[in-house]
């Protein structure tokens, strides 16, 4: 009797020891870049945040005595409007999300929601962490904090739905920074590098990974210039637009699977 339970319980260790190692993620594929597009950029925005629709950048900038929301055109990379931070604000991620801007700040746990036509501050919302990047679903604002978690938040009431752990083969993947919701994935700048992570918004697995290594010339650097952080899609046409803190250029980006 004592060895069949043996048994049994041996059996159903490695069963469920198999399934788990079943559910580890897998390697995700890599993708490179072919520029397609090359626009101007601000060389003194420090970018935070940033947004296409219809012809226009939205873009949030950081740095406390500095931090803007702006209007861009995409294509002169004029400002075209904007609208100054209290100086004691350090501005973060920004989305767009039904007819309203919402912006993050970074440690003040302050973030606030505009009107878009006249970039008017029409409330502030608090959270209780750090605020870095932010996109939506459609349902959700989502917003990371420099860590391996994402963070879904009604738009509304400002509660925390829940949080979601990002994770690849070797484990969590941490210094998610600015957002955006693409295609049913979320894309993340990941602090301070030249890569971009693809994260399913159910699992939190790393899809694939973007390696924008070599995007910006070394040419265009200066003592000024920052990491790549800012992604922004044009759902329209498929475009997809990415740039970085202190860049002079802005790039429309195509991803090729490495190895094809």
């Amino acid at each position: 009797m004592h060895l069949k339970i043996f048994l049994f319980l041996w059996l159903l260790f490695g069963t469920a020891l198999g399934l788990a190692q079943g559910e580890q993620a897998a390697i995700a594929p890599v993708y490179d870049f072919k520029i397609v597009n090359v626009f101007p950029h601000d060389p003194n925005a420090y970018t935070q945040g940033l947004v296409y629709q219809e012809g226009i950048l939205w873009e949030g900038t950081g740095q406390r005595g500095a931090s803007t929301l702006r209007k861009v055109d995409l294509h002169s990379g004029a400002v075209l409007e904007y609208v100054d931070l209290l100086p004691d604000y350090f501005g973060e991620g920004i989305v767009l999300f039904d007819g309203r801007i919402y912006q993050l700040t970074w440690q003040s746990q302050i973030g606030f929601v505009y009107d878009p036509t006249s970039l008017m501050q029409i409330e502030e919302f608090f959270y209780a962490r750090e605020g870095w990047g932010l996109t939506t679903d459609g349902q959700y604002l989502i917003a990371s904090d420099g860590t391996a978690s994402l963070y879904f938040i009604d738009p509304y009431s400002f509660d925390e739905i829940r949080t979601l752990e990002v994770h690849d083969h070797r484990g969590k993947v941490n210094q998610l920074n600015e957002l955006e919701y693409i295609n049913g994935e979320i894309f993340a700048n990941i602090y301070p590098t030249d890569k971009i992570a693809r994260i399913s918004p159910e699992t939190g697995e790393v899809l694939a990974w973007i390696d924008l290594s070599g995007l910006l010339p070394a040419s265009d650097y200066t003592r000024y210039t920052e990491v790549l952080n800012g992604i922004a899609f044009d759902s329209k046409r498929g475009r997809l637009f990415v740039t970085g803190k202190n860049w002079p250029k802005l790039f429309e980006i195509e991803l090729i699977e490495r190895g094809n």
